[in-house]
């Protein structure tokens, strides 16, 4: 199964770093910023993170929400909170659950090493649960300001 623009997100319900089980739909009504990332304290990872903490309030005030996805422990993600302050939620996919619904769990080569990871991908999902934007293989320059705008101008 792969998740599509056009299509309906997905659901899913993972522990998040608050402490609580949450589930996409939990979001309905609310435009979502789901991000897919490898793992918590690494350069590019640490770099998104600190993007989207630093434009947190724009995004609220875009009735958004932005949820981190990755494959560390709950305790590794309260690490990264504490570490780089951030102010969403991030939720523990330990087993692929969601990574693999959404087609981001893939086959990855490295110095010359193959094994699986998660690719850095981000949804955008409107507030009826529906996928309307998503970037793959995302570069974190510039990215989280990409999908500032395509919020701002698509919808609000």
């Amino acid at each position: 199964m792969s998740a599509e623009v056009g299509q309906s997100a997905p659901d899913f319900t993972l522990p998040a770093s608050h402490g609580e089980q949450v589930s996409l739909s939990d979001f309905r009504g609310k435009n979502v910023v789901l991000y897919f990332y490898p793992k918590d304290m690494t350069p590019g990872c640490t770099t998104e993170a600190c993007d989207f903490r630093d434009r947190y309030k724009h995004f609220q005030d875009l009735n958004t929400v932005i949820l981190g996805v990755s494959p560390d422990p709950l305790d590794r993600h309260e690490k990264f909170i504490q570490k780089h302050d951030l102010p969403f939620i991030l939720l523990s996919d330990e087993q692929h659950e969601a990574a693999k619904k959404y087609d981001v769990y893939k086959l990855k080569k490295n110095f010359g090493k193959e094994y699986y990871g998660i690719e850095r991908s981000t949804f955008i999902i409107d507030p009826d649960g529906n996928i309307v934007k998503e970037w793959r293989k995302v570069r974190v320059k510039n990215h989280v300001e990409e999908a500032m705008q395509y919020i701002e101008e698509n919808l609000t």
